[in-house]
């Protein structure tokens, strides 16, 4: 059983098994596991239309010159006017919501730029940032045998989810999501099966003192 204060983040390239890897990690620690349920969390606590947060998902905001430059987005309480579904104020209402998850007990979170945003926290003692990678032919195979497309349109799905999460994280942060040292374990699975890599991840958190 996890540390009940421990918080294990995934960043992760499309086709690197890294949210099989997190539910997996969150069963056997008996944590909670949150990707796509963050959604609808948000938009039941916020009220806003689950709709909306679909649109915005991973996605970089519509400011054109933190497109390019990015912007580190003030985790203030989310705005109720005008600019209620804006991608800033989506991005808010989420932030809220791990952070709310986060001190209810140990919890896997997967992407949404959550490993920053909960190191921005004091009282999110004991969090372990993760990014998961493969190589392209590794990513194309597990790509083409989990959404059964060929070759060609697993390359492009790769190419374009990862450049999606990639600017989403540079609008919200300004960081790269590629920098390294805003994680504090990357993993190469294209030599790891992914129960391998789940015990890589433990082992890492089991010397960090965090689970027996």
């Amino acid at each position: 059983m996890a540390n009940s204060n421990l918080i294990i983040t995934i960043e992760r390239e499309y086709g690197s098994g890294g949210r099989i890897v997190g539910k997996k990690l969150a069963e056997q620690l008996g944590a909670g596991f949150y990707d796509d349920d963050l959604i609808r969390i948000a938009s039941e606590k916020s009220a806003v239309g689950e709709q909306y947060f679909r649109m915005a998902d991973e996605k970089a905001g519509k400011n054109i010159f933190s497109r390019f430059s990015g912007h580190r987005i003030d985790l203030t309480e989310p705005s109720p006017d005008s600019n209620l579904t804006s991608p800033e104020n989506l991005f808010r209402f989420q932030a809220q919501v791990m952070r709310e998850l986060a001190e209810q007990g140990p919890c896997v979170f997967v992407g949404r730029a959550s490993g920053f945003i909960l190191d921005q926290f004091e009282e999110i003692e004991h969090l372990v940032r993760v990014f998961v990678l493969s190589d392209i032919v590794t990513s194309v195979q597990r790509v083409v045998e989990v959404d059964m497309v060929d070759e060609e349109r697993a390359k492009k799905r790769i190419r374009q989810i990862s450049r999606e999460r990639k600017e989403y994280y540079r609008y919200f942060t300004d960081s790269d999501w590629y920098d390294m040292k805003n994680y504090d374990l990357t993993v190469n699975t294209t030599r790891f099966d992914l129960d391998q890599t789940v015990e890589l991840i433990k082992n890492y958190i089991r010397l960090k003192g965090y689970i027996e």
